[in-house]
């Protein structure tokens, strides 16, 4: 089975930067070739699509609000995704969910093209 799970969130000040890591707990069979996204969602807001990478790094989508500042990344040796975030600000505070889900997604920034899904984690950004 792989599962995976979120770590690095935090307390950072506007203008900061904070990286997320996704790591499978186990390694599957398909995890290398899975696409892999970051959403976010904040109290009393819908879920929202920050970032996605194809599972050869060839392709990359951000959402409007984000793509200059954040980058999405993964090591398929370490079966392990990365969100850096630089020039955080308030507006960024969230959990933030980790998402994986078959090749070859029409739209890879709907969360219907995810099947697994991590726990979240906080990310804070104060002014």
């Amino acid at each position: 089975q792989v599962k995976v799970v979120e770590s690095g969130g935090g307390s950072v000040e506007a203008g900061g930067s904070l990286t997320l890591s996704c790591t499978a707990s186990k390694t599957g069979a398909t995890f290398m070739r899975y696409t892999m996204a970051w959403f976010r969602q904040a109290p009393g807001k819908e879920r929202e699509f920050v970032a996605t990478i194809n599972w050869s790094r060839s392709t990359t989508y951000y959402t409007t609000s984000v793509k200059v500042r954040f980058t999405i990344s993964r090591d398929n040796a370490k079966n392990t995704v990365y969100l850096q975030m630089n020039s955080l600000k308030p507006e960024d505070s969230a959990v933030y969910y980790c998402a994986a889900g078959p090749m070859n997604s029409i739209s890879p920034w709907l969360s219907r093209a995810y099947d697994t899904w991590g726990q979240g984690t906080q990310v804070t950004v104060s002014s």
